[in-house]
């Protein structure tokens, strides 16, 4: 059965302007997804109900939160913001807790939130747009309005579900 993928959905504004800097860095035979920040690669599809049933529990009680864009990381071949937020870390946290052993060695690292606007391109492509971006870069804000659940069949993704915050 296709593995899962578990993205935060994030408020409207920041889902535009992320998808169009993708749209626009992003090498187009490569750009088959929305931008995302991604929180587990490879949950098993198989228990696809029990995770469903997790996640509207944890969203039950959760309410939105900000993240704070807070730089850019310049990933070799790549560009993406990095976000931070305690809340985002301490949801994190606990559905690790709860799939540990259904975690892949890349999914059982510690969370490093990003969205990815640029991948697969030219070393110096990506260095110059890093350095581009950098150069008038300010700190952003972004709201977490809840999880998008994802089937992986080896293509673009296939929306499963999604579980809005207490908020949202």
């Amino acid at each position: 059965m296709a593995p899962l993928i578990l993205t935060l959905r994030l408020d409207a504004v920041a889902q535009a302007r992320f998808d169009t800097e993708r749209s626009t860095h992003f090498p187009p035979e490569r750009n088959f997804l929305s931008a995302h920040l991604t929180l587990f690669h490879h949950l098993p599809g198989a228990e696809v109900d029990a995770v469903g049933s997790r996640l509207r529990a944890v969203c039950e009680g959760q309410p939105c939160f900000v993240l704070e864009v807070h730089d850019l990381w310049l990933m070799g071949r790549g560009v993406a913001y990095r976000l931070r937020s305690q809340a985002l870390s301490r949801l994190h946290a606990k559905l690790v807790e709860t799939w540990w052993d259904w975690l892949t060695p890349q999914d059982r690292q510690p969370l490093q939130p990003h969205v990815t606007i640029q991948n697969k391109a030219g070393a110096e492509q990506a260095r110059a747009l890093h350095d581009r971006l950098r150069s008038d870069f300010v700190p952003f804000d972004v709201l977490g309005t809840g999880l998008l659940l994802w089937h992986y069949r080896s293509g673009p993704w296939e929306p499963a579900a999604a579980y809005p915050f207490s908020d949202a």
